[in-house]
């Protein structure tokens, strides 16, 4: 019967805690979206889709994983000042890149 209470209870909390992450997740898309907007796509001269769509989902990811993200990001578009791009800009850009990257069935509006 503890097993099955336990079970319950964890499913519950599991439960509780899934939109509290859905709304960060959405909200680092969001902010991710904002600054390519704003801060980066005047200097690579399309749009975030196009950015997004140099690579697929998965690749996106093993980049981020190196720690490339930043040299790759420079590659696509060469006018960028990776020094006018703050520390803290860099994982809401790369979640908004990785999820809308080549594969995702998502499509931002910028």
């Amino acid at each position: 019967m503890k097993k099955i209470m336990l079970a319950l209870s964890l499913l519950i909390f599991m439960g509780l805690n899934t939109p509290v992450a859905a709304a960060s997740q959405s909200a680092k898309l969001k902010k991710g979206q904002k600054i390519f907007k704003k801060k980066i796509r005047k200097y690579c001269g399309f749009s975030g889709v196009r950015f997004a769509r140099h690579h697929t989902q998965d690749e996106w990811e093993e980049i981020w994983d190196d720690g490339k993200f930043q040299e790759e990001t420079k590659k696509i578009c060469p006018r960028l000042k990776l020094k006018k791009i703050k520390k803290s800009w860099w994982e809401p850009v790369y979640e908004f890149t990785r999820e809308y990257g080549e594969g995702g069935s998502h499509v931002p509006h910028c």
